[in-house]
């Protein structure tokens, strides 16, 4: 006989059976991989050279952070819209900062993070004491954020602190996956400071989730709050810190698509929170709540910035092009998902 289950659904003893988080982890990796080695076999075009894998991590390493964030809040069951806006404004506040108020790449971090946490806390507080709908809360929060980026300042402009400039040029050089150029010339690979902010987010997260009893409750609370509270779990606490959690990763993803662009900017992140949802339901999390898994969300980003790539690199550079194949993949996920919840039922 196949064991019980813990609240996350990992059996406990007995038979090991594919639980519907390791089942749609399977199911995304595969996609992913599936994806990527047909692009190098197909369309080389760099997909073959290391370097364009850690290209697709620098790029993306503010929305992987942003999307792990957004992970936790939809395993609780729940939403937030606002980590775009949030971004944009970190990035702004943090511009101004250094260029205008002749502050330090510290003072400017410190900044990053206190607006993060404070959007955290607020829309957490709403959500989880007020009990209001966490799409509304974040709603709003998404206008205040965009509306204070413009407040903060109004035109774009690179920022030209010295500082802060040779921290955005730190690049980490990969050993032995470098490429020859066709002058003969041998490039290191090599990642951004960004992408190790990323990688180390995605590890500690995976950890709590999987390995402490904070990451079995997001996971009880999602996937049912009436029993949750049954087994003596604070589901108010709980859903307060997905979403105070949510907004830290914000101000952190915020700071890393800072040190990526190097500038301010009120159009910085648009759309940023919806490819944070795209990625979390590319990578397993259920809208419903109670299933999830922060490498499937990390795969989810991977996955979306590949196709993306390959649209790109068959000559359909038009903006709706990628729409529509993002939404294709979405489309996918989403049938997945739902024949998963019919077979639960």
């Amino acid at each position: 006989m196949a064991g019980t289950k813990t609240a996350n659904g990992v059996p406990k003893a007995g038979k090991t059976k594919m639980t519907d988080t390791s089942l749609l982890l399977l199911i995304t990796v595969v996609v992913f991989l599936v994806m990527y080695i047909g692009a190098m076999l197909f369309l080389k075009k760099g997909f073959l050279k290391p370097q364009n894998f850690f290209n697709i991590l620098g790029a993306n390493a503010a929305l992987i952070i942003t999307a792990c964030g957004m992970s936790l809040v939809m395993i609780t069951g729940g939403i937030d819209i606002s980590v775009g806006g949030v971004v944009a404004l970190v990035s702004m506040s943090c511009a101004v900062y250094l260029d205008f108020q002749g502050g330090g790449v510290f003072g400017s971090l410190l900044i990053a993070l206190g607006i993060g946490l404070a959007f955290g806390a607020f829309q957490g507080f709403l959500v989880a004491y007020l009990d209001i709908q966490p799409f509304i809360v974040s709603l709003a929060g998404m206008f205040f954020a965009r509306g204070m980026t413009t407040i903060v300042h109004t035109a774009p402009f690179n920022v030209e602190n010295a500082a802060f400039v040779a921290l955005k040029g730190v690049r980490i050089i990969i050993p032995g996956l470098g490429s020859v150029t066709r002058q003969g010339k041998y490039v290191d690979a090599y990642v951004e400071l960004g992408v190790v902010v990323a990688l180390l987010v995605v590890a500690i997260l995976f950890v709590v989730l999987r390995w402490t009893k904070l990451g079995r409750n997001f996971y009880a609370v999602g996937g049912n709050r009436q029993s949750a509270l049954m087994l003596g779990i604070n589901v108010k606490r709980t859903r307060f810190l997905a979403h105070l959690f949510c907004g830290l990763l914000a101000g952190i993803g915020g700071y890393v698509y800072f040190l990526h662009v190097g500038s301010g900017s009120a159009s910085h992140a648009a759309g940023m929170e919806m490819n944070a949802i795209a990625s979390s339901i590319i990578g397993g999390t259920l809208l419903t709540g109670g299933v999830g898994n922060i490498f499937g969300t990390f795969v989810g980003v991977l996955s979306l910035s590949t196709i993306q790539n390959i649209v790109s690199s068959i000559g359909l550079d038009d903006a709706w092009w990628t729409g529509i194949t993002v939404a294709g993949m979405l489309c996918v996920f989403l049938v997945v998902q739902s024949l998963l919840l019919s077979r639960k039922k």
